[in-house]
Formats: C-alpha cells, structure tokens, sequence
C-alpha cells in the first residue's frame, strides 16, 4: 500500500491523515444530522465535536506511551519517535467518552442521549480510519502462506514487514466496524433506555478486538500477562458495556417510579 497519496509544493498528503481526518468529518456531520432529525441542540455538537476529538487524541497517544514505556525507561531518546508516530485506539475512545462527559458536564447535556447519538458515527469512522491504517501499513496481521487467498502483501511500507505475506487485519477491522455501525443504527430505532445502544457498542466492539488481537502480527503493542494491552482492557471495557446495558433500565424504572411517587404525595 501507498502512504504517501501525493504532494502540494512542500506538503505531502498521507493516506493515515487523510482517512483520519474523513472519518473524523463523516462521524461529525452525521451526528450533527442526527441531532437535527431528534430535534436535539445540534449547534452544540460542533464544540462537542473538539472537546471528544481533542481528548481522544491525547488518550490515543497516551496510552501509547504507555505501551512503550519499558522500552522508553531503556532509551528515553525514544520519545521523539513516539510523539511523532503511534496511536492506540482503545485510548481515543476512553479519552474521547471522558472528554464528551466534560463537555456535557459543564453544558448541561444528557451524556448518555448524546453517548447513543454519537456512537453509531464512532463505529463508521472507526471503519474510515482503517482504511488508512491499510494504506500505512500498521495494525498489520500475522504471516500467513503464500497461497492464502486472502493475503496482502507490502513492498513501501515504514510499518509492515515488506514482501511477506500478511493476514489483511486492517480490511477485516474496517468491515467489522461497517457491520458494527449497522447493527447500531439497527439498534437504535429499537432501544429505548438512554446509554442502551452506547452500552451495545462498548460489549460490540470489545469482543471484536479481542479476538481479532490474535491474528495481529504487530506485537510492539505492549501486553499484561498473556494478553496483549488491548485485550486486557476488552475484559473491561465490555464489562462496562454489559452493566451499562442491564443497570441502565433498572435506574431509569426506578427514578420513574421515585418521581410518581413524589408527584402523587404533593398533589
């Protein structure tokens, strides 16, 4: 794959940058849009939009420093290389959730109707972002036989081992993530809890990364145990997911039931 798609005068457009940026902008509009067609304050989602994409940045590229910090306590000249390369996806999206809560917090937002009104779009340029993990060459699968029909194989690439054949991982994310944006918006004409279809996407794509984490063929990515970092926190992550998904109902019963109660003694 091509990294480098063309340049302007002295400015080269990378096929990451660029599929970042698409799918940073599609999930912006879409959510933009949906808000509008709920009739929900839609000239918030702009800020909204700076605040989750700014702290998920920072938790991307954190929690990639973390995954490299024995190497880091070894040879702190390091540093320059990665704050200049590498992301961990896990990170943007702790990072972006906490940033959306602040921003909710202090606008006086219902967070978990805008965490559903924000997540299908999430998956989407999960799956747009992808495609430029591809064109890079990171996030590449194991080695596989040469025959495997579904094999890809790098010659230009700064991140993938060139001319071996590899398992197309960065393809088989961008499709998880295209199926998991449509189970979503599937979802979400059927869920009525708020935080429901956010508690679906967290147990969804949890247990898809988790298992895709074996046929990975990058292993600096940092591990607990046996487990790579992003697996560890899949147990936790879809954790979160399933009481957020089961606990949320049960909440919203019961302050409906607290609030009629109230309402009868007063009248």
């Amino acid at each position: 794959m091509k990294n480098e798609l063309f340049s302007i005068g002295p400015f080269t457009i990378y096929g990451y940058g660029l599929m970042m940026a698409l799918g940073i902008l599609t999930a912006y509009y879409m959510v933009e849009y949906r808000a509008k067609k709920k009739g929900m304050e839609s000239e918030k989602i702009f800020p909204l939009a700076i605040w989750a994409v700014v702290s998920g940045l920072l938790g991307a590229k954190i929690l990639y420093l973390i995954t490299r910090l024995p190497e880091l306590m070894e040879d702190p000249s390091l540093i320059v290389y990665c704050l200049k390369d590498g992301f961990v996806v896990y990170g943007s999206i702790i990072g972006g959730i906490l940033g959306a809560y602040i921003y909710c917090r202090k606008s006086k937002l219902a967070f978990w109707k805008i965490f559903d009104l924000v997540v299908p779009a999430l998956a989407l340029a999960q799956c747009i972002g992808r495609i430029g993990c591809l064109l890079a060459g990171c996030c590449y699968g194991m080695e596989v036989s040469a025959d495997n029909p579904i094999a890809i194989v790098f010659h230009d690439s700064s991140y993938a081992p060139n001319n071996i054949p590899l398992l197309p991982t960065q393809i088989i994310s961008s499709i998880l993530d295209f199926a998991h944006f449509g189970i979503l918006m599937l979802l979400s004409k059927k869920l009525k809890t708020d935080g429901q279809l956010a508690g679906c996407y967290l147990i969804f794509y949890s247990i898809g990364r988790f298992i895709l984490e074996f046929f990975r063929g990058d292993l600096i990515r940092g591990n607990v145990g046996t487990l790579t970092t992003s697996q560890f926190i899949s147990i936790f992550i879809c954790l979160a997911g399933v009481i957020i998904f089961f606990m949320l109902p049960r909440l919203s019963k019961n302050q409906e039931t607290s609030e009629q109660k109230e309402t009868e003694s007063q009248s």
